[in-house]
């Protein structure tokens, strides 16, 4: 852990409350101490290496840097310190070479997901059936990497990783625990980095996943108006666009319209089908049109209950009996409960086919963690810290959270996430040039993909109709823990990047 000391305005309160005489002696120029100021270790100098990554039989030689860069407050003080790591193709430099800016999500997640899973040069397997915490963190090439055909550099949010704040808590989650000023100070480093590394005038991406996705296009929109920095493309990996799930559930249908294509998707993958867009034609069309329908009548129309109980039992594969005390309407987390309930295992909400013993199968609740997230910390965090320290030699002191619990709690409550359509259009809107690319896993309930197939068939067709494009793949949250879906998703980014 660093050793955190608050400078204690506390212990001067009590001096000069104990010793007042002492008060006509001090010196006018004494400094007063700095009650936010935190007392850190510094932070080494950025470090590199070289290594090698085979994708697509080349073999690439590239330049892995870790480093931090600063937040300022004001008045141009040091309020946080934002850790970066990056990958850049060695040799002669290339004018037209893209830079890829990339986040993740919770808020309090690192951006050591896309790194060692998705993107990265090197990755460790985590994500899917049978991966544990105790499977090696040696990390290997990947397959899927980004590396031939951009440049990439990973941020971690203040809380996240080893980037730390500098101030105390309160002011902490006043300057970083907040929307708003989240886009902002995080698209001052993406701006930072470009002007340090010389690489304003490359072509430039953003990427998030998960909430990583709410980030992306705020903070695209705002790099384009704010900071006047053009983005050529925008990916978002599984992204939470809009947050049906805290709309009132007895009352609007978008709770029960969003997860019941990814509900019915991972039935056909457990009957052994081979999901695609053909396949989920039919569930989707339900959807949008009958259930809805079925869903405003309520329970005053009998036939419209039964209509939805038998439509919704077949396309889950749940007890009918259970739907039926369901109404139709299946809430995520009793969804994977019941799935399994049976069996004694539990699904995860993240992709509900990746299955664990449940400690407590009697329990009349869940009394468990999720069964991806309970195996991806231990990989990731030993992964990130063994190439951090040991590898690139960035001999960084304290703990590194891969996802914390004290961002996600501290994270301003009660602002509605519904701001990031809106800058997405605007940023489409305003850049008749930049291409989206929306992609899931087709069994994710945590963030469905038919929440951003509604969103786009909204927005206006601005030139190109494939401008803003959604593409699916068998798996979940992390559908690239998934060989066959990463070599998909990899061809398809290749497209936004005009590399294939």
């Amino acid at each position: 852990m660093h050793r955190r000391s608050v400078l204690a305005a506390a212990f001067a309160i009590g001096v000069g409350t104990a010793l007042p005489a002492l008060a006509e002696d001090a010196k006018p120029d004494t400094p007063k101490p700095d009650a936010a100021k935190i007392d850190l270790p510094k932070f080494p100098a950025e470090a590199s290496v070289k290594q090698t990554t085979r994708v697509a039989g080349k073999t690439l030689n590239y330049t892995a840097t870790i480093g931090a860069l600063p937040v300022r407050d004001e008045k141009g003080k040091t309020v946080a310190e934002v850790v970066f790591t990056a990958y850049v193709l060695d040799g002669a430099r290339d004018p037209s070479r893209p830079v890829t800016f990339a986040f993740n999500g919770g808020p309090g997640a690192a951006s050591v997901y896309l790194n060692l899973g998705a993107i990265g040069p090197k990755r460790v397997q985590f994500g899917a059936q049978g991966d544990s915490p105790s499977d090696s963190a040696q990390l290997i090439d990947n397959p899927g990497t980004w590396l031939d055909f951009t440049d990439m550099v990973f941020i971690d949010p203040v809380g996240t990783g080893f980037s730390r704040s500098l101030v105390d808590k309160e002011e902490t989650k006043k300057r970083f625990y907040s929307i708003t000023p989240d886009i902002e100070y995080l698209s001052r480093i993406v701006y930072d980095w470009l002007v340090k590394n010389g690489r304003m005038a490359s072509p430039k991406y953003v990427t998030g996943e998960s909430y990583g996705g709410f980030r992306a296009p705020k903070i695209t929109y705002y790099l384009q108006t704010k900071l006047g920095v053009g983005v050529n493309g925008v990916v978002l990996v599984s992204p939470y666009l809009e947050p049906p799930i805290d709309l009132a559930p007895d009352v609007s249908p978008m709770p029960w319209v969003s997860t019941l294509p990814s509900m019915a998707a991972s039935n056909y993958e457990r009957q052994g089908k081979a999901l695609s867009p053909a396949l989920m034609a039919e569930v989707e069309a339900y959807a949008r049109g009958e259930f809805v329908t079925d869903l405003m009548k309520g329970r005053r129309d009998p036939a419209a209950v039964a209509r939805l109980v038998d439509k919704v039992t077949a396309y889950t594969g749940l007890n009918r009996e259970f739907v039926k005390i369901s109404g139709g309407r299946i809430d995520s987390r009793a969804y994977l409960r019941e799935l399994y309930r049976q069996e004694g295992k539990i699904g995860s909400w993240y992709d509900s086919n990746v299955t664990q013993d449940d400690p407590f199968p009697w329990s009349p609740e869940g009394r468990r963690g999720d069964p991806i997230l309970d195996a991806i910390i231990a990989p990731t965090t030993s992964a990130m810290v063994d190439f951090t320290t040991r590898v690139v030699g960035w001999k960084v002191e304290g703990r590194y959270n891969a996802l914390s619990d004290e961002v996600g709690e501290n994270w301003e409550k009660g602002v509605e996430l519904t701001s990031a359509t809106t800058d997405l259009r605007q940023a489409v809107a305003a850049d008749p040039k930049m291409k989206v690319l929306v992609v899931h896993g087709y069994d994710d309930l945590s963030c469905p993909y038919f929440i951003s197939r509604l969103i786009i068939d909204q927005m206006p067709i601005s030139g190109d109709p494939n401008r803003v494009r959604l593409a699916l793949y068998p798996g979940g949250h992390m559908f690239y823990s998934r060989p066959a879906s990463q070599a998909a998703f990899r061809a398809d980014v290749m497209q936004v990047f005009g590399a294939r």
